[in-house]
């Protein structure tokens, strides 16, 4: 690389979503001669990818910003919070730029502006699967934009815009040069999985020289040919997810769903504007794991919704009792500017959505613990994230980084990015232990 290109530094913080919006940034930037330095010092300027879903994640971007404006000085924003520009200037009013979500051609141009790029026509600046910001074994796909729906306590149809599907072709041409990059597995988001080509009135794309459906039955079982795990994420339990369930029975993708299921009591869900009901839910996952026995299911929770009394909440613990779900996510109700939720009435104390939160992740310790030590003494395939002085970790089909469970192999010899089997010795509520099995 020219060693006089200029130099920009990245800070990507949020979702996954966010981060695959990073990497589209960073592999334009690549392509166009910039160098992507990993410190404030050694930078030109410095561009931030901000969250701006709740309170936290705002009052977590802004101090990134300023840390960023402390350490370089010079800083374009970028992200879910720059659609709310006014709230980042009132703060940090010496940013260079602030550009909205999904923003890439402004960021771009605005990093133009602020620090012009140089060219070097000799040299190859971007790999074929572009720019990554995860291990090279795994690597988010994004298949869609947006979101139709309209839950009361969300704003990110007001950020991002209704739901947008890529065209199928271009997703799996995606995938497919991932896969030959060396990645081992595809973990697939966006803001409603299951909804995927709604919009597209699912349009037939190509493929490979085929007719592709956009549609996510035919999207999973097309990126089942490429060999490698493929990871569901953020998937609403529609009735046509059932048809996705034979092809993890049958091996083509990982035989695991992230559902945001949210809450169990009717009416909690009605305020929330939730699809689904909990019984119709319970139905479903039993259907699912009558064709996949060894499905993991994950799914995230909220407490403290405004209006949500002792006996919804117990409503809601029955219903962890009854699905005894893999792995689970709980968040507290928090306010999100915005939200059509902050007028509801009945706001629940603070006090009240502690206590509860506690006493649900206790139930679902427990389920955890259950699940986890009946897996002593399996063996079980697991793919390698880290290597450490005491052997290795990884994860195993039901666990997806960053938010599963971890296993801890005392096995030394093994490489990061190589499937292993492994013999399971022990377990708490979220991690295993084991060693390599012999082969």
């Amino acid at each position: 690389m020219n060693a006089n290109a200029p130099k920009v530094g990245f800070v990507s913080l949020g979702c996954p979503k966010a981060l695959v919006d990073s990497e589209r940034i960073l592999t334009q930037l690549r392509a166009e001669g910039y160098k992507l330095v990993p410190t404030y010092q050694d930078a030109d300027l410095v561009v931030v990818n901000t969250c701006g879903f709740i309170d936290a994640a705002v009052e977590e971007s802004l101090e990134s910003i300023g840390e960023a404006l402390a350490e370089n000085g010079r800083v374009i924003v970028t992200g879910c919070l720059g659609a709310k520009e006014e709230v980042i200037r009132e703060r940090h009013p010496q940013v260079l730029k602030i550009t909205g979500p999904q923003a890439y051609e402004d960021v771009v141009g605005a990093v133009h502006e602020h620090l012009p790029p140089s060219h070097d026509p000799f040299t190859s600046l971007v790999p074929p699967q572009g720019v990554k910001l995860t291990p090279r074994h795994y690597a988010y796909l994004k298949i869609s934009e947006g979101c139709n729906h309209r839950c009361t306590f969300c704003i990110i149809p007001a950020m991002r815009g209704d739901l947008a599907s890529r065209p199928i072709g271009d997703v799996l041409d995606e995938a497919e040069r991932l896969a030959k990059a060396g990645v081992k597995e595809l973990l697939v988001i966006s803001q409603d999985t299951s909804a995927y080509g709604v919009d597209l009135k699912y349009r037939t794309g190509f493929w490979r020289g085929r007719p592709v459906k956009t549609r996510m039955t035919e999207l999973c079982s097309a990126l089942g040919e490429l060999g490698i795990w493929v990871r569901l994420h953020y998937v609403y339990p529609y009735p046509h997810v059932d048809e996705i369930i034979p092809l993890m029975a049958d091996g083509k993708i990982l035989p695991y769903l992230d559902v945001p299921l949210q809450h169990a009591s009717p009416r909690v869900l009605k305020a929330m504007r939730r699809p689904a009901s909990a019984q119709s839910n319970l139905q479903r996952i039993k259907a699912w794991r009558e064709i996949c026995p060894e499905i993991a299911i994950r799914s995230t929770f909220i407490v403290g919704f405004p209006g949500e009394t002792e006996a919804e909440f117990e409503e809601l613990l029955g219903f962890l009792e009854e699905a005894r779900l893999d792995r689970v996510g709980c968040f507290k109700y928090s306010p999100v500017e915005g939200a059509q939720a902050n007028e509801l009435a009945d706001p629940v104390p603070e006090e009240v959505k502690d206590e509860r939160l506690e006493r649900f992740m206790t139930l679902q310790a427990s389920i955890s613990a259950e699940k986890q030590r009946a897996k002593i003494g399996s063996v079980q395939t697991v793919l390698i994230d880290e290597i450490t002085e005491d052997g290795a970790i990884g994860r195993t089909k039901a666990d997806a980084p960053e938010i599963d469970g971890l296993v801890h192999i005392a096995t030394a010899g093994l490489r990061g990015g190589e499937f292993v089997s492994v013999r399971i010795s022990d377990a708490d509520e979220y991690d295993l232990w084991g060693e390599a099995a012999v082969q």
